[in-house]
C-alpha cells in the first residue's frame, strides 16, 4: 500500500509496477479488504502477448548473462541465435553445495548462523529471498541475533540503487527480494575484497533457474572473488509443483528417513521441482505463441490488423 493505493509487485523482480491493477474486480476486493477508497474497474480494450509485441520491432537484439539455457526458445519464437561472449576476466566465484533443512524455521536459523559467521569475518553478505514476506521474516531473525541488515524490497525501493551499491562494503548484510533486473553493480571495497568478496545466499529456488543464476551472478564480477550458496528447506514453495508427481509419495517417504546422502537427495528433489515448473511455464509460452500465430493468420485472412 502506497499513498492509499494498492500497488502490484512483480513476482520476478520484486519491483512495484505503477499503474498496474488486477482485473475482474480482484483489485477492488483488495482495496475493500484494506479499507481504501475503491477505484474504478478497468476494462481491457485490446491485449497482446510479449512475444507478439516484440516481434513487431524492425531490429530485435539483447544481452543477458543467462540466455544459454533458453537459446532454443529464443530461436523458435524470435528466430534469434544466441552467441556466447567470454567474460572480460576469468570468474573466481566459488559455489558451495546446497544445504537443505526440513522446516522453514531450521532454514532461517541456518541462514542466521551463516550470516553471523561471515559478518564476523567482515565478508559482505547478500541474502536473496523470493517474496517481501520472506525478506521481512529473515530480517526479524537477524535482528534478534543482533545483526545489522539492510532490507531491500518493494516497500523500500526509493533509494534502491544507492542501497545496492553499498552492499559490497566490509561486513555489510543486505536482504533483497529477487535481484533480477536491479541493474546496479555492487563494487567491493578493498577490505571486502581481501575478506573474500561478496557472499550470496539463496534462500529459495525460483520458478526459473535463470533468476537463481542472476542472483548468484552479483558476486564474483569482473574477476573479483566471491561465493554463492543455497540454504533451502522442504517447505519451500517450489515443491508445490511436484505435489501431484508420481514420485511425490515415495520421495517423501525417503526424505522422512535419516539416510546417508540425505542432503544431496533433498537438493536434487528441489532442483527437479524447479525444472518441472520451468517446463510447465515453457509449455504455456509455446501454447501462447501458437495461439498468437493462429490469431494473426485469422486477422490477415479477414483483412484486419493488430
Amino acid at each position: 500500500i502506497r499513498d492509499d493505493k494498492i500497488m502490484v509487485v512483480d513476482e520476478f523482480t520484486g519491483r512495484v509496477m505503477p499503474d498496474r491493477s488486477w482485473g475482474q474486480g480482484l483489485h477492488q476486493m483488495i482495496e475493500f479488504k484494506e479499507g481504501l477508497a475503491l477505484s474504478e474497474p478497468r476494462a481491457t480494450l485490446k491485449s497482446i502477448s510479449y512475444q507478439r509485441f516484440f516481434k513487431h520491432y524492425l531490429r530485435l537484439a539483447g544481452m543477458t548473462g543467462t540466455a544459454a539455457e533458453i537459446r532454443a526458445e529464443l530461436g523458435r519464437v524470435y528466430d534469434l541465435p544466441v552467441v556466447r561472449i567470454p567474460t572480460h576476466r576469468p570468474s573466481r566465484r566459488r559455489h558451495a553445495p546446497d544445504r537443505v533443512y526440513r522446516s522453514l524455521d531450521q532454514k532461517w536459523a541456518a541462514v542466521s548462523a551463516r550470516s553471523q559467521a561471515l559478518h564476523a569475518q567482515g565478508v559482505p553478505v547478500l541474502i536473496g529471498t523470493r517474496s517481501v514476506a520472506a525478506s521481512e521474516e529473515i530480517a526479524a531473525v537477524l535482528a534478534r541475533a543482533g545483526l545489522p541488515a539492510v532490507v531491500l524490497n518493494a516497500k523500500q525501493d526509493a533509494d534502491e540503487a544507492d542501497r545496492v551499491a553499498q552492499a559490497g562494503q566490509l561486513g555489510s548484510i543486505m536482504i533483497a527480494t529477487n535481484m533480477a533486473g536491479r541493474g546496479t553493480d555492487i563494487p567491493l571495497s578493498a577490505q571486502a575484497r581481501e575478506a573474500g568478496g561478496l557472499h550470496v545466499i539463496l534462500t529459495e529456488r525460483h520458478e526459473s533457474a535463470r533468476i537463481d543464476r542472476q542472483l548468484e551472478g552479483r558476486s564474483g564480477r569482473q574477476g573479483d572473488p566471491g561465493h554463492a550458496e543455497a540454504i533451502l528447506s522442504l517447505e519451500d514453495a517450489v515443491l508445490d509443483s511436484v505435489r501431484d508427481s508420481p514420485w511425490a509419495i515415495p520421495m517423501q517417504a525417503l526424505l522422512a528417513l535419516e539416510l546417508p546422502g540425505w542432503n544431496r537427495l533433498a537438493a536434487a528433489w528441489l532442483r527437479h521441482a524447479q525444472a518441472r515448473t520451468e517446463h510447465k511455464l515453457a509449455r504455456e509460452r509455446r501454447q501462447m505463441v501458437a495461439a498468437d500465430e493462429e490469431l494473426e493468420n485469422s486477422l490477415s485472412f479477414s483483412g484486419q490488423g493488430d
